[in-house]
């Protein structure tokens, strides 16, 4: 059995959404064990089979469109292309094809719209949302943004998540009261709380219904991967399709 945090949220019923954990897989190391990337210097045989034990865990329609992430604001139509495209965000709007994003402290957020026709799946960082990654995917919805639910995945918390003046800054420049999202840190920088930095965001934006964001990659070592607190790490999944 590989543990899952399935959304808490009213999508419809041919909406299929999971998050990973750390936990469920055959990968060692500091990369334990349920690892689902490919470019963290983990065993590729060993991915492969965590790989696998996902798609039948979910029993998904196929392969998710893997992304290569480059905490950019590009989104893209998943699965299109023979190989992984670089962006920060897929959208789907028929059955079988499987958005996905991986993270290890960066915030995913997942989307669908209330009638269960559209969904999408972000990678939102710091750079990410300053860039206006959530926005994007938004635009790119076939209704109104009052008609999208977001759901906010496991990421880095207020609590752990230090940054320098230049990030406060970035958020500040177009929106004043972003403030509210930091705090002064012991060491004389910031504390900065990138879920109410996306739901800032995605109100500005006008999604109609977002929950989620509660849980602390970086407090959660069993099971959590966390750049920041390891390093040498391994990466967790946000996942989202269509069913038939």
């Amino acid at each position: 059995m590989i543990p899952l945090l399935i959304p808490d949220w009213p999508a419809a019923p041919q909406v299929r959404a999971a998050f990973t954990t750390r936990e469920g897989g055959v990968s060692a190391g500091p990369w334990a064990s349920f690892n689902l990337a490919g470019h963290v210097g983990d065993d590729p045989v060993n991915v492969a089979e965590n790989r696998r034990r996902l798609r039948e865990a979910l029993r998904l329609p196929g392969e998710p469109s893997w992304l290569e992430q480059v905490h950019g604001c590009e989104v893209v139509a998943a699965g299109v292309g023979p190989g992984p495209c670089t962006a920060d965000a897929s959208i789907a709007s028929a059955p079988g094809r499987v958005c996905a994003v991986l993270t290890a402290d960066c915030l995913p957020v997942l989307f669908c719209d209330v009638a269960g026709r559209w969904v999408a799946a972000a990678h939102a960082g710091w750079r990410g949302l300053v860039g206006g990654v959530l926005e994007n995917t938004v635009a790119q919805s076939p209704v109104a943004a009052t008609e999208l639910l977001a759901w906010l995945g496991p990421a880095i918390g207020p609590a752990a998540f230090e940054v320098g003046d230049e990030v406060r800054a970035a958020f500040l420049r177009d929106d004043d009261g972003a403030a509210v999202c930091f705090a002064p840190s012991p060491a004389g920088r910031w504390l900065a709380d990138l879920a109410g930095l996306a739901r800032r965001r995605l109100a500005r934006a006008g999604v109609g219904w977002v929950g989620g964001g509660g849980e602390c990659t970086h407090a959660d070592a069993r099971r959590f991967y966390s750049y920041r607190r390891d390093g040498v790490t391994g990466r967790m999944a946000a996942l989202i399709w269509l069913d038939g």
